[in-house]
C-alpha cells in the first residue's frame, strides 16, 4: 500500500495549521508550525493570492493528510460518499471518520493517527469480537470495538490511554475507558469533526 514516507510536518506547515501527524511533539514548542508558520521550500515566505482552484485544491490536500490518504484511496471516498443520500460533502466526512485508525485515535489509544494505524495493523484491536487488521475498516453503529486480551496489559497503550485522559472521545462513541471498549452508537456528523475542513470546496473541486 502506498504511503507518504517524508518529513510529515512540511505536511503541516504546507497547509498552514497543525494536523497532529506528530503525536504529542504537536503540543510542544517543538511543533514545526508554531516555529515557522509559513510553507516550506524557497519561496515560502511570498505571498500568492490563491485563485479559486487553489483554495479547493489546498481544503482537498488539507483534509487528505490529515486522515492520512492517498489521493486514490481519498478519490474512492469521494465516488462512495456521492452514491450515498444527502450531502455528499457531509457524507465524506463521515465516511473519513468512521474509519478504524480515526477511531482508534479518537479514542484516545493513539497519540497520532499514524500510530492508531501502526496498532490496528499489528492487530491489538477487536470489532464484535473479532481480530481486525485493516486501518481503512469503516465502522458501523451497533458495532463494539475493544482491544484484544493479549494487548491490554501492553505498558504502550496504557500510557498512551492515561495520558489522552484528558481527551473526550466524540458523542457518536460510547467509550468505557476502564474496560477499554467502545460503541458506535450513530453516525458521525460534520459537527463531531473536531477539525476545520470546508467540504463543500472539497466537492466543488471534484465535480470540475
Amino acid at each position: 500500500m502506498a504511503r507518504y514516507t517524508n518529513a510529515v510536518c512540511r505536511l503541516c506547515r504546507r497547509e498552514g495549521q497543525k494536523l497532529f501527524l506528530k503525536g504529542d511533539r504537536c503540543y510542544t514548542e517543538k511543533c514545526s508550525v508554531d516555529r515557522r508558520s509559513y510553507p516550506p521550500g524557497e519561496h515560502g515566505q511570498g505571498r500568492r493570492k490563491a485563485s479559486e482552484y487553489g483554495l479547493q485544491l489546498r481544503e482537498k490536500q488539507k483534509a487528505k493528510r490529515y486522515y492520512g490518504l492517498m489521493e486514490k484511496q481519498f478519490r474512492g471516498y469521494f465516488e462512495m460518499a456521492a452514491k450515498k443520500r444527502g450531502q455528499t460533502g457531509e457524507n465524506l466526512l463521515s465516511i473519513l471518520e468512521s474509519r478504524l485508525d480515526n477511531v482508534i485515535y479518537r479514542l484516545g489509544f493513539a497519540m497520532s493517527r499514524p500510530e492508531a494505524r501502526q496498532l490496528v495493523t499489528h492487530g491489538h484491536f477487536l470489532v464484535n469480537g473479532r481480530k481486525v487488521n485493516i486501518p481503512s475498516f469503516l465502522v458501523k453503529p451497533g458495532e463494539v470495538i475493544s482491544v484484544k486480551e493479549s494487548s491490554r496489559n501492553l505498558e504502550k497503550i496504557k500510557n498512551v490511554v492515561e495520558a489522552n485522559s484528558f481527551r473526550q472521545p466524540p458523542k457518536w462513541l460510547d467509550f468505557d475507558r476502564n474496560n477499554m471498549i467502545a460503541k458506535v452508537v450513530a453516525v458521525p456528523q460534520k459537527e463531531d469533526i473536531d477539525f476545520p475542513i470546508e467540504e463543500h470546496l472539497i466537492v466543488e473541486l471534484y465535480s470540475k
